[in-house]
């Protein structure tokens, strides 16, 4: 199955007006033609199936015909991730989380981090694809950046873990600590890890300090262990 991405479809309407882009996909580049049966979601949860009236690269138009909704996961977690040296590594991360399924990501900005300029614009195509990809019905959250000063002292509801390397500091298995069925929150440091000060005001604000594992890895490799060790804790 091929899917579309078109945010503003309402369950209510009875139309899908489809931007330029992919008005273009659609008519130009795979050649779809009126009558044609398109599956097109909002981002939101919702599979519409469409019939293509009029195939119009610049302004394609279907007809609603079904509209189904994905069940929402049993559990919801946010990654709160460092933005990585390279910019492409960071956008791997985006991809590989959206595939396997995450709901909400901030970029944060460290006293280790070299980069502190982010592509909100890139960030946010790049999970478009990863959700159509993977067949996703539910576009992942993706918020400015914010210092980890700031953030760290956010009221934030449910699990709350910071993952760090420094050994002298006590560390749980993230797999032993997380609960099935939960809220959670991730904080993911740069490549030069959190500073001591950093991992002491996590602490201080309640956050858990966790291990994922006995490697040292990248930023944007841990980032993904957090993701799959939380899907798979919630495995049916």
């Amino acid at each position: 199955m091929q899917l579309f991405y078109t945010p503003n479809i309402q369950k209510t309407d009875k139309q899908i007006i489809f931007p330029k882009d992919e008005s273009r996909h659609i008519a130009k580049v795979l050649r779809k033609n009126q009558g044609d049966i398109l599956k097109v979601t909002n981002g939101k949860g919702s599979l519409f199936t469409a019939e293509i009236i009029e195939a119009n690269p610049k302004q394609c138009l279907a007809k609603i015909i079904k509209v189904e909704e994905e069940a929402s996961k049993a559990y919801r977690l946010h990654l709160v991730v460092a933005p990585t040296k390279m910019n492409d590594r960071y956008e791997w991360f985006l991809e590989k989380a959206t595939e396997i399924g995450i709901d909400e990501i901030t970029p944060i900005i460290c006293d280790h981090s070299e980069r502190k300029t982010i592509k909100l614009n890139r960030y946010e195509r790049v999970l478009q694809s990863a959700m159509k990809q993977s067949l996703h019905y539910r576009l992942p959250v993706l918020n400015e950046a914010i210092d980890f000063s700031e953030f760290i002292t956010t009221e934030i509801e449910g699990q709350k873990f910071i993952a760090h390397c420094e050994e002298d500091i006590p560390r749980i298995a993230l797999k032993n600590e997380a609960k099935e069925k939960e809220i959670i929150t991730i904080l993911i440091g740069p490549e030069g890890d959190f500073s001591p000060e950093e991992i002491k005001l996590a602490l201080e604000n309640e956050w858990r300090a966790v291990s994922l594992g006995d490697s040292r890895l990248r930023t944007e490799t841990a980032a993904i262990v957090g993701c799959h060790t939380i899907a798979l804790i919630n495995q049916d």
